[in-house]
């Protein structure tokens, strides 16, 4: 089943690209009758035409199509807006800390002296 749906998209994908070959093909099986009956040059054999001006302009109009329905999905794309300006605004300056009580430091610094004296002799012998 799957593969089936694959390919089914994949012509879908692809018809667009194929269609001027199916043109060509539709030209090739129906030469005799293109070059009599729809060829602008059929009064004039000595051009030797023989149902290439309507092959040029079919592939022209189908070129022109293509390229205009081309243009038509470009211009009617939904833009995405990938950058969306916020209106946030930020203060950086630092607010002032207010404490419920007030707060005592008690810091006691007292000198110690290590007894460096005792440490630092020389070996006896």
């Amino acid at each position: 089943m799957r593969s089936i749906i694959a390919y089914i998209l994949l012509a879908a994908i692809m018809l667009p690209t194929l269609s001027p070959w199916g043109t060509i093909a539709y030209f090739k099986l129906n030469r005799e009758y293109i070059a009599k009956v729809l060829c602008e040059n059929r009064k004039r054999p000595e051009l030797h035409c023989d149902g290439k001006c309507y092959l040029a302009k079919k592939l022209k109009q189908q070129q022109e199509k293509q390229d205009k329905e081309t243009s038509d999905q470009v211009h009617n794309t939904p833009v995405i807006q990938l950058f969306i300006p916020q209106s946030y605004t930020y203060n950086f300056e630092p607010e002032s800390i207010s404490f419920r009580e007030p707060v005592r430091f008690f810091h006691q610094l007292l000198f110690y002296a290590a007894p460096v004296g005792k440490l630092l002799r020389p070996p006896r012998s």
